[in-house]
């Protein structure tokens, strides 16, 4: 059984004729009438009934059509990833994300997309989703990794993770249960992305389980980056949250003395890479998509 057979075949099922799909596929009628032939004799089954002059297909060419498809389709998605690899080679990706999304991903993902892609230019940008969504929207970006949910519409989301907010502390009796709503608004809080404070999703997401239970959510630090929240959670004069993706990959470099414990209700963030979809996506930009889930993906499963 050959490509050039299962070709030939679809051809005279889609047309009705070997003359019609001798004309389709810019072949002599007789070589298609013969690959067909040869393709019968391989299988040992008749795939047509001559009515007049034109074919009906069997019951045996029915159950073919599905798989003799399939077969052609995966030939050509072959071409097209080695013709897409040719083409990263001198690709110039802008990849977006959040501050805290290179404890996802950082380095591995740089190392991940040159190895495979020397060639390729890679510039990670972006300091909070809200402003990831706002470079996409404009199309500075071709694609990038965000914390749902999206407001903006005709984003193209692909979810590739979810994360649990944990509580932060180096008082260990303040551990000792999951921490409440209420507990929350009590705590003296050391709160990083200062600047994005209104926009930022895990601040909404903490403000509105504060509020809900009747309180208000009102650190008593705000800073700019996780790792300052983290140094001054270590010296006990504040707590702090973070998500547990991120404690896993931070392992021995986490300030000694800070242990955790959940929330009550529970409060999770779905991590997603978007882009627009009307934006006819690079290949080299569609290889760190796919490489950026997979990472994603790994830590999900490894959590």
């Amino acid at each position: 059984m050959t490509l050039h057979q299962l070709r030939c075949f679809l051809a005279a099922v889609e047309h009705g004729s070997f003359t019609a799909a001798a004309g389709a596929l810019g072949y002599a009628q007789p070589s298609v009438s013969e690959q067909v032939r040869l393709l019968e004799q391989h299988l040992d089954a008749p795939l047509f009934r001559r009515v007049g002059r034109g074919l009906v297909p069997t019951e045996e060419a029915r159950a073919l059509v599905p798989h003799a498809a399939a077969a052609l389709a995966a030939v050509e998605e072959a071409g097209r990833a080695v013709a897409d690899v040719r083409q990263v080679l001198t690709g110039t990706v802008r990849f977006g994300i959040f501050k805290t999304s290179r404890f996802y991903l950082g380095a591995e993902l740089v190392g991940d997309v040159l190895r495979r892609h020397p060639g390729v230019r890679l510039e990670l940008v972006g300091q909070n989703s809200a402003e990831l969504r706002d470079l996409l929207r404009k199309g500075a970006l071709e694609a990038g990794l965000i914390a749902l949910p999206v407001e903006e519409e005709g984003l193209a989301v692909n979810p590739v993770m979810r994360d649990e907010l944990v509580y932060l502390s180096a008082h260990p009796e303040r551990l000792v249960r999951p921490v409440t709503p209420a507990g929350l608004a009590a705590a003296p809080l050391v709160l990083p992305d200062v600047s994005w404070r209104e926009a930022d999703s895990t601040r909404r997401a903490l403000a509105h389980s504060v509020q809900s239970a009747g309180h208000s959510l009102r650190p008593r630090v705000e800073v700019e980056d996780i790792e300052t929240a983290l140094e001054v959670a270590a010296t006990g004069l504040a707590d702090t949250v973070i998500w547990r993706g991120v404690l896993h990959r931070l392992a021995d470099r986490l300030p000694p003395g800070l242990g955790w414990t959940p929330l009550r209700p529970r409060l999770y963030e779905t991590f997603a890479i978007v882009h627009r979809p009307d934006a006819q996506l690079s290949a080299a930009s569609r290889v760190v998509i796919e490489l950026a889930a997979a990472r994603m993906r790994a830590l999900a499963a490894a959590l």
